[in-house]
């Protein structure tokens, strides 16, 4: 029972015979049937010219500040931002592209006039501000449809594209019960990360106009991207795009459990009004040695990060008796 992220869903055994009896080719000379049905279905779908799929999230995002911005660039986004904060800092050290963080508001959104104040002029002083990256959901919250439009009109105010880090940009859709073409719709390029709640086992896209994406191919392959016979992969990736819904719905139901049973535990608090997606993170009392009950419940088969707040996460592999299970024992420890 793995609640540390939606990273470690398992291939269904039905996706592992459709990677199986997948029809591969080499993808550096274009010549995967696989990833091009992948690539050209995802296109259509989220009413994109063309797409891209690469090996993981990490790589979508980089290749998607690297195509919108040159060197000594800069582009904002949120002090939570996962291309800021937990991507090796990748952006500046091979890009050099300069992030420009913003505090992240509580429910995750970016206040526009701070925005516009981090906007620079027309002046060989400073970067050139390029770009705005949004991310969908952030820390499990969603940002609405209303408010993607906003920073649509923001960035054509300031001459930005407008791009998104959409890793579980299904998670928002799902919750916000809309189809991901009119979410996604506001962006010049988003990404989608296969890997997380939606079961493939590894990938991510890329998406965006013809010719944004024939660079960031271009700069994929400079990274040591380029794949071989990766159809066995896109295939999976297909399959997990096709009907994720069902499975969210689950997943978003399960993290309202498990928020909900974790505020039964003394000392325990989980601000429900943010458990909008598969993502709780909890207050633990001051005095719980994280690191104790990490040991503890690892032990009894469940595994958990450390930290306060404590976030888990819910996804295919967690059920309603997973979630019992993990109250159990962190009352069991409690106890002791």
């Amino acid at each position: 029972m793995d609640f540390r992220s939606d990273t470690v869903t398992q291939p269904s055994e039905a996706m592992r015979q459709c990677m199986a009896q997948a029809k591969v080719g080499d993808d550096v000379y274009g010549d995967d049937p696989t990833v091009n049905d992948l690539e050209h279905w995802a296109a259509a779908r989220h009413v994109f010219e063309s797409a891209l799929f690469v090996t993981s999230g990490t790589q979508a995002n980089l290749l998607a500040l690297m195509a919108h911005c040159d060197r000594g660039d800069e582009y904002l986004c949120g002090q939570q931002a996962h291309n800021y904060r937990y991507e090796a800092g990748g952006a500046a050290v091979l890009g050099s592209i300069q992030p420009q963080p913003i505090e992240n508001n509580p429910d995750g959104s970016l206040d526009f006039d701070k925005l516009a104040a981090a906007v620079k002029p027309a002046d060989f002083h400073f970067a050139r501000t390029r770009l705005l990256s949004l991310e969908n959901t952030i820390n499990g919250k969603v940002l609405s449809l209303e408010y993607l439009q906003q920073a649509r009109q923001f960035a054509d105010r300031h001459q930005l594209r407008l791009h998104l880090d959409g890793a579980r940009i299904y998670n928002a859709a799902t919750a916000l019960d809309i189809d991901i073409a009119e979410l996604v719709a506001p962006f010049d390029s988003i990404t989608i990360c296969l890997s997380k709640g939606l079961g493939a086992p590894v990938g991510s896209l890329l998406l965006g106009d013809r010719e944004y994406i024939e660079k960031a191919r271009r700069i994929r392959k400079m990274l040591g991207g380029g794949m071989r016979q990766a159809g066995i992969l896109a295939a999976a990736g297909k399959m997990a795009l096709q009907d994720p819904i069902p499975q969210l719905r689950i997943d978003h139901k399960n993290a309202q459990y498990l928020a909900s049973e974790l505020n039964q535990i003394h000392g325990w608090s989980v601000n429900t009004q943010f458990v909008q997606t598969n993502i709780v993170f909890a207050k633990c009392p001051d005095e719980l040695d994280g690191e104790a009950l990490c040991a503890y419940l690892m032990d009894r088969g469940i595994l958990v990060t450390p930290g306060n707040p404590m976030r888990f996460v819910t996804h295919n592999g967690i059920t309603e008796t997973a979630i019992d299970q993990m109250i159990a024992g962190i009352k069991q420890y409690q106890a002791m």
